[in-house]
């Protein structure tokens, strides 16, 4: 029997009053239930990334070394002015190595699904050496969250969580030798 692999999902915003705890507790829910990799919370926040990764510190090291422990990642991407947070961004900035060849889903949320900030996401992942996979869950700040402050999904998630996952793992598997060599 191989060895379950290990997906970070990256809450990808710090802001006061942000709802991306919210989205990934309930996107940790859905991949538990699945039982076929061990999926956990990674919350940006808590590691005191310095901006732009200017100097090293306990934080980035910190961060580097989750990242090099996972398989695969789940990023949970809040739009703001039609692109990634900041705080994602210096997160993604922040590291290099423990990136490279391993899989990662985005879940997006915005006015607008998310979709602009998901394709900036795409195009960092692309220079890290992250394979993202192709579906994509959109959740509207207007469908799918009651004020803009409360998480309800909408049922039809599910089957997009599902597919995303199911590609996460399937790629994540298929890299896993390459970081092992």
């Amino acid at each position: 029997m191989t060895e379950k692999l290990k997906v970070g999902i990256i809450l990808g915003s710090t802001r006061e009053g942000r709802v991306s705890p919210q989205v990934g507790k309930w996107l940790l829910e859905k991949a538990n239930e699945r039982q076929d990799a061990h999926y956990e919370l990674v919350d940006i926040k808590d590691f005191d990334l310095p901006f732009l990764g200017t100097e090293e510190s306990e934080g980035v090291k910190r961060w580097n070394d989750k990242l090099d422990s996972l398989d695969a990642f789940v990023f949970v991407v809040a739009e703001y002015n039609h692109s990634m947070t900041g705080a994602l961004k210096n997160a993604l900035d922040s590291a290099r190595e423990p990136w490279h060849n391993k899989s990662a889903g985005i879940v997006s949320y915005g006015s607008a699904g998310g979709t602009r900030a998901a394709e900036h996401v795409r195009q960092v992942c692309a220079e890290l050496l992250i394979a993202d996979v192709r579906v994509h869950p959109v959740l509207s700040l207007f469908l799918d969250f009651e004020k803009g402050e409360t998480f309800k999904p909408r049922d039809l998630h599910d089957k997009n969580i599902k597919d995303m996952l199911d590609q996460v793992i399937a790629w994540g598997g298929a890299l896993k030798p390459l970081r092992t060599k």
